[in-house]
């Protein structure tokens, strides 16, 4: 048995996975295929046309262009992905650290509206250990970004906490919060089957404006004056809060490495968590990378669900 702490090690899918299904904005088709990377490649999407290659855009915060309803990251050129939030929320969740993600158009694909299908895509390959050591952003001191009645907040964390809050003028939605410590256990069980969701009333508008094209039933939880029009009703209790905190460990992925800090967050989306972690990089006080040391391991610990709160107890930082 091997001599080091559990989780401490960089990770990336064990074999291609390949995936495919409509984009939610322009209803188009799309494929994804994702590739095994090396240590400290972090994710990159590779965007292809006709078989050809035409950008490699990295998961990173530098390269957010849109946060209309969803997260969109480009080139300088004018190339885009859009709708990154729910695969790199299955990535993060599942403590994947390195993959190229090749994709053939212009929006990551809706699937169920949930991170489900990466997740079981995921699990099927399975993931793989490299030897390099995990690296994470370590948050020094609170950054707060607030908005109006929206904000949202980074503090200090041994590993990464989560707590969310959302209020809809709604009586189907209201006010819901929910709080966790995010694990893979955490995330496949309380988060990854949370979906989307759209208010009835909303939709010609959307339209009109060329978007959600592909949104459906199927793919979206749709949300009329007093009930949901779903006809299996919803798939947790207060999935509407979970599905924002999916979206947030999918948005908060674009640090580059996994946080360690408490992310709080209130009537927030996909720009405030953007903000916040732009406000972070911006103030060099305010955070510190740190790696996984390889120091001796308890003799077995079950899974893998705790890589980052155990991994993270011990680290000394080294700043880039």
């Amino acid at each position: 048995m091997s001599k080091r702490f559990i989780g401490a090690r960089q990770t990336t899918v064990a074999r291609e996975i390949e995936v495919s299904g409509t984009g939610v904005h322009s209803g188009a088709p799309v494929s994804v295929v994702i590739h095994p990377a090396p240590a400290d490649t972090g994710i990159c999407f590779i965007v292809s046309k006709r078989g050809r290659i035409i950008s490699q855009i990295e998961a990173d915060v530098r390269a957010v262009r849109n946060l209309t309803l969803c997260t969109v990251i480009g080139d300088d050129r004018g190339v885009t992905v859009g709708t990154v939030e729910h695969l790199l929320s299955a990535l993060r969740g599942l403590c994947v650290d390195n993959c190229f993600i090749e994709i053939d158009n212009k929006e990551v694909p809706i699937m169920d509206g949930s991170a489900a299908a990466f997740v079981d895509a995921i699990d099927e390959v399975g993931v793989r250990e490299l030897a390099t050591p995990r690296k994470f952003i370590k948050v020094l001191k609170p950054i707060r970004v607030q908005e109006g009645d929206c904000w949202g907040e980074l503090t200090p964390h041994s590993s990464f906490h989560l707590d969310v809050e959302i209020n809809f003028d709604s009586p189907v939605i209201g006010r819901q919060r929910m709080a966790l410590d995010l694990s893979p256990g955490a995330f496949r069980q309380e988060l990854c089957r949370a979906r989307t969701f759209g208010f009835m009333r909303d939709v010609e508008m959307l339209w009109k404006s060329g978007l959600a094209l592909g949104a459906s039933l199927e793919n979206t939880v749709a949300i009329g004056e007093d009930r949901v029009m779903n006809p299996e009703g919803l798939r947790y209790p207060q999935e509407f809060v979970r599905h924002k905190m999916l979206d947030a460990v999918g948005d908060l992925a674009l640090a580059g490495a996994p946080l360690l800090a408490s992310y709080r967050s209130v009537r927030g989306g996909h720009r405030l968590n953007a903000t916040v972690l732009k406000s972070l990089f911006a103030d060099a006080d305010a955070w510190t990378v740190v790696h996984a040391p390889m120091v001796r391991e308890a003799p077995h610990v079950a899974g893998y669900d705790a890589s980052l709160g155990m991994a993270a107890v011990q680290f000394a930082a080294n700043r880039n």
